[in-house]
């Protein structure tokens, strides 16, 4: 089978999903698969073979090499942010029959909506911060967010990752700044309280038809909060599995496997919480979670001693078995 191994995207993100697209590289088997690196950036659509930009026509997905069309089996899905973890992509791959990992657009948009994920999930009973919605151009009363939430409290771009467009505010005279940080992301914004507790995150998938939970992440900051420079730029531990009790984990992974069904999730997911006063409290649902050397999915995979090419094919095999929707 031919497999495109699709990285890149349209935001800041970017630069994550090109390197998550190279460990996925490394892993799938090759005696198995020919293997395509295929690039979808703001330049263009292409597939990358040695020093060759080969371009991707975009009517079915193929490419030309050697005056022959080459078209995929299987797109492995490994887009951080637009177009590949909002569903423009999943609805396209849809259209022209193209089986993708992961899972499918409609979730891929609705949990890339901080504010959608979050009133879906409200009638599931599961414990999160309170928040405030604004959008830009609208009046928005400071003293009353302050009010409502308290300080410290967040401010979130409704669709981003990575924490990109993310702030503390701890008085309000620091909140026009975080305001503007966030409006340059996105023109919707999650304002949120502070949940004062143990950050964790927590690696699901649907493995052999199980939701398995991989393990739990225990994150500690050198930053205010889990940012992008704590993420990525070395400014955090990272200890798994996380130092919780044993009732407190198991209600994590009770937790963390509700959503994950709830949502009617299906590929590798990483589902962010604040344990306060021995509860998990929901953050946000990553349904592309970054696979760079740094990243804490691949890092809970070698926890749960699973081969990470072994849960490749598990993806590549929920691909072809999943029908597009207008054929069901």
């Amino acid at each position: 089978m031919n497999i495109a191994v699709v990285m890149g995207g349209y935001s800041d993100e970017s630069v994550i999903s090109l390197r998550s697209g190279q460990l996925i590289l490394t892993h799938l088997n090759k005696d198995k698969y020919q293997v395509f690196e295929v690039h979808i950036l703001n330049e263009g659509w292409y597939v990358k073979i040695e020093d060759q930009k080969l371009p991707i026509n975009r009517a079915d997905f193929s490419f030309e090499h050697n005056g022959n069309s080459v078209k995929f089996d299987v797109a492995v899905n490994t887009i951080h942010g637009t177009p590949g973890e909002d569903g423009h992509l999943q609805s396209y791959w849809e259209l022209i029959d193209l089986p993708y990992t992961g899972c499918g657009f409609y979730q891929s948009a609705l949990t890339f909506s901080k504010r959608d994920t979050l009133s879906v999930l409200g009638k599931f009973d599961i414990p999160k911060a309170n928040s405030v919605y604004v959008t830009k151009g609208q009046e928005i009363d400071g003293e009353k967010i302050a009010k409502t939430l308290g300080f410290p409290f967040f401010v979130k771009p409704n669709q981003s990752g990575s924490s990109l467009g993310v702030s503390m505010v701890k008085e309000l005279s620091e909140l026009d700044k975080a305001l503007s940080f966030a409006f340059a992301e996105d023109k919707d914004i999650l304002i949120e309280s502070q949940l004062k507790g143990v950050e964790i995150s927590v690696g699901v998938m649907k493995l052999n038809g199980i939701t398995k939970v991989l393990g739990i992440t225990e994150i500690v900051s050198g930053n205010d909060f889990f940012d992008y420079e704590a993420k990525y730029l070395g400014k955090s531990e990272e200890i798994t599995p996380a130092r919780l009790s044993q009732e407190v984990s198991e209600l994590v992974e009770q937790s963390a496997a509700k959503i994950y069904e709830a949502l009617g999730m299906q590929g590798f997911s990483r589902i962010d919480f604040i344990v306060m006063n021995d509860i998990p409290h929901f953050i946000e649902i990553n349904t592309n979670p970054g696979l760079s050397p740094q990243s804490i999915f691949p890092q809970q995979a070698a926890y749960a001693n699973l081969n990470f090419s072994d849960l490749l094919e598990n993806e590549i095999k929920l691909a072809l078995e999943r029908k597009p929707i207008w054929k069901k």
